[in-house]
């Protein structure tokens, strides 16, 4: 990859296919236009393998020394935990901005993943939400507290989870209590 060379979307998903092989299991691009103007903007949506999750942000610095992480988003698919990192290249570049959504699913069996806080520091607030509300652990992370539930909020439950680890069992159903 050149450096300093502004890639297109599919150049983009190319390099990665070329560095990381099987490693990368799908990839597609979003067109959109909008405004007055209708100028195009483009997202890539990207499905890893765990196994060259680090290497792959690590990768992505040479796309943009600084890529924007806006968040990480999770799902519970059922079996797996999805995690989905959006990250933005060319962040900052009037109308040469591209979204790059980075999912990695993780079977509940071994919800592990290693943190990316020694890239991108800014992740760690996402990180920490991602173990408090999903039950993932973050390997390696600097600060591991609880940030968004209280000390008292019972140990082994997750808000975001649709499992027995939910919060199905603290909810009240007040339309079934008898008055």
């Amino acid at each position: 990859m050149a450096k300093g060379k502004r890639l297109t979307p599919e150049e983009i998903v190319k390099s990665f296919k070329d560095e990381f092989k099987t490693g990368i299991k799908g990839a597609t691009i979003k067109r959109r236009t909008t405004g007055v103007k209708k100028i195009e903007f483009a997202d890539i949506w990207m499905k890893i393998d765990k196994s060259i999750f680090k290497d792959l942000v690590k990768y992505l610095t040479k796309l943009q020394k600084y890529p924007h992480l806006a968040v990480v988003s999770g799902n519970d698919l059922g079996k797996t935990i999805e995690l989905i990192y959006h990250f933005s290249v060319y962040y900052g570049v009037p109308q040469g901005e591209i979204s790059l959504n980075i999912s990695v699913e993780l079977p509940k069996s071994n919800l592990t993943i290693e943190t990316i806080c020694d890239i991108i520091p800014g992740a760690l607030i996402t990180e920490r939400e991602k173990q408090e509300m999903l039950g993932v652990k973050i390997k390696d992370i600097p600060d591991g507290r609880r940030l968004f539930l209280s000390d008292d909020f019972p140990e082994g439950v997750y808000p975001w989870r649709k499992d027995e680890t939910g919060p199905q069992k603290l909810a009240r159903n007040l339309h079934e209590v008898k008055k």
